[in-house]
């Protein structure tokens, strides 16, 4: 009786598995699937298939973490020169890692976002300050409500350029001092990037009144339009 409720409840748009509150208050926190939403390899796979299936190599690529995906995929997606932004995990070692196994920080992944730009439109140097923006480079192992290695913070370089562009745009925050304090943004090579279950893909626009979507991912998805106006897409700008 119980789990027809949930499923009654959750089928009317009044409960989700990744909305609860994280105590008494109205802050929201993304939670775990239930354990008896199964998964199997056909739920996550390796982005290099997703590349193939949507003909995308022409494009350049970079692989951002920052909190929960639902609120940077969606960020980005409003960027003018991004072709695509996908959910998923990067920054661990074990393969077809689910929902399920990152959220309860067993599998040394982290919730990132794969990007595919046009480099002709836009530079991985601004890519990089709208990451700035859309997430908080400064807190250990936490965006907002949402604690664990799994929301860390992170920029996965794929060339030894990468990385000199991002070392250098970390010392650019820090010695201006935007934020309060130092960047702990964790810097490391690209190694694989599995994409995520697909109910996780395109989720803001798909679940906009979702009580976490609501409560955090719109803020910094407004955030992120306000600071960008120039570099926003027609579609999204107000």
């Amino acid at each position: 009786m119980t789990t027809y409720i949930i499923l009654l409840l959750t089928s009317l748009g009044m409960l989700s598995q990744c909305n609860a509150p994280k105590d008494s208050t109205d802050d929201q926190q993304e939670t775990l699937a239930p354990a008896n939403n199964k998964v199997t390899k056909k739920d996550t796979y390796p982005v290099a298939e997703y590349t193939s299936n949507n003909d995308l190599s022409e494009w350049s690529t970079a692989v951002f973490a920052g909190g929960c995906f639902w609120c940077t995929e969606a960020a980005f997606e409003r960027v003018d020169g991004v072709v695509d932004v996908i959910s998923g995990y990067t920054g661990g070692k074990e393969e077809y890692p689910d929902y399920n196994g990152v959220g309860r920080g067993e599998t040394g992944h982290t919730e990132g976002i794969y990007i595919y730009y046009n480099p002709e439109v836009i530079s991985y140097e601004t890519l990089l300050e709208v990451l700035w923006v859309a997430h908080d480079p400064t807190t250990l192992n936490r965006q907002g409500p949402d604690r664990g290695t799994q929301y860390r913070s992170g920029i996965y370089y794929q060339s030894d350029a990468e990385k000199v562009i991002i070392d250098n745009s970390i010392d650019a925050l820090n010695k201006k001092g935007t934020y309060s304090n130092p960047v702990v943004t964790e810097v490391a090579p690209y190694e694989q990037f599995w994409v995520a279950e697909k109910y996780h893909q395109n989720f803001y626009e798909l679940n906009p009144n979702q009580g976490y979507v609501r409560s955090v991912s719109r803020p910094k998805v407004k955030k992120v339009l306000k600071t960008f106006p120039d570099l926003i897409k027609k579609q999204y700008k107000s």
